[in-house]
């Protein structure tokens, strides 16, 4: 069953300075019941604009919004259902809690408000405590709490009201690097237990495909790919998908009577090229997928070895360009050394111009 059903949706903004923008438009996608589903994109794509409208948080300019097979707006019948009675969970960015008010009475309030039965209320706050790792901590202030703390007091909120649907905007994004890894385990243990339906808005990639089970991603305003996260970084679409899940390198190559030659050197790439594009296209590769050896490929020099965490990059020079290889510890070359490089899995797209002014100005909207 579909849970969420976004129809042709459109949201316009009139601006004084910038005039008429089209910040999402004609979105159309179904989202299924139990799902975790990720709209992710760089600031401006209209990602946060989609989660409002769903919200009800933002009137549509056009379309309709169908939650659990209700219509919850329709801008050609004038039907807006306000966010308060739509059922939908919500945690955002900022931790959202009530610094007046202890944890209990924080999880406790949509309840008070919702005039749920005080026989009620206890046992579905302290049963939310308990999910959350919270309890014992009922009497406790959000001052003297953490920031984790005080985002699990966001996400028993969001749980205590037995949602269907969880929105949850940029939620881990304050929080240290090791916290958010925890809250992503947290996140998804409480929707097995609950069983809700997660619409989940970031622009952090390695959030969105520890998470998902499908993923749109949306640039200026449009969808550029759904799919689930292999899919995506397996099988791009387009470079601007490339380019955003995951680490790229686009090499400009010119295509020659079937052979591919990197700008700046004559020496062929030995890859095999693709049979209905020639000329300037570019050649686009994963650091870590590139084969990098002492004897065979391409031959290529080392610019400079950064040595990090889990692996050593290099910048390798191809012609007039530099490229990222990435690999394990004991593959070792020097600044200076001769290599060889192989491609194994590369992409090939048109060389076109990124309508980078039109993204820089969906940023400030």
């Amino acid at each position: 069953m579909d849970q969420l059903v976004l129809s042709h949706v459109t949201k316009k903004y009139k601006t004084k300075t910038l005039g008429e923008v089209t910040a999402v438009k004609d979105i159309n996608v179904s989202v299924r019941e139990g799902e975790c589903f990720s709209i992710l994109g760089p600031s401006g794509c209209g990602k946060s604009t989609t989660l409002r409208m769903i919200a009800g948080f933002e009137d549509l300019s056009d379309g309709q919004i169908f939650l659990g097979g209700k219509i919850v707006s329709d801008k050609a019948k004038n039907i807006y259902v306000p966010p308060e009675h739509r059922g939908l969970g919500m945690v955002f960015q900022a931790f959202a809690v009530w610094p007046h008010m202890n944890v209990y009475n924080n999880v406790a309030f949509p309840l008070k408000v919702a005039k749920v039965p005080h026989s009620e209320i206890q046992p579905r706050v302290e049963a939310a405590l308990k999910h959350c790792n919270l309890d014992g901590l009922e009497k406790t202030f959000p001052s003297d709490l953490s920031g984790g703390q005080q985002q699990r007091i966001a996400l028993a909120r969001a749980i205590v009201t037995n949602p269907k649907v969880m929105l949850l905007d940029e939620p881990l994004s304050n929080l240290d690097p090791k916290l958010r890894e925890t809250m992503r385990f947290e996140i998804k243990k409480l929707q097995q237990e609950f069983n809700f339906t997660i619409i989940f808005v970031t622009h952090d990639q390695s959030e969105a495909m520890a998470l998902s089970n499908r993923m749109m991603v949306m640039d200026m305003g449009n969808i550029q790919q759904i799919g689930t996260p292999t899919e995506l970084y397996n099988k791009p679409v387009n470079k601007f998908v490339h380019s955003f899940l995951g680490q790229s390198n686009f090499t400009t190559v010119n295509i020659e009577d079937g052979r591919v030659f990197a700008k700046g050197i004559p020496q062929a790439i030995p890859v095999v090229a693709p049979k209905k594009m020639s000329g300037e296209v570019l050649l686009a590769t994963r650091p870590n997928t590139i084969e990098i050896n002492h004897k065979e490929g391409y031959k290529a020099k080392i610019v400079k070895r950064v040595f990090l965490t889990d692996f050593t990059e290099y910048l390798v020079g191809v012609g007039d360009q530099i490229l990222r290889v990435q690999t394990p510890h004991r593959n070792m070359f020097r600044q200076g050394d001769d290599c060889y490089l192989k491609f194994p899995s590369p992409m090939w797209y048109e060389k076109t111009e990124e309508n980078d002014r039109e993204r820089a100005k969906r940023q400030i909207i």
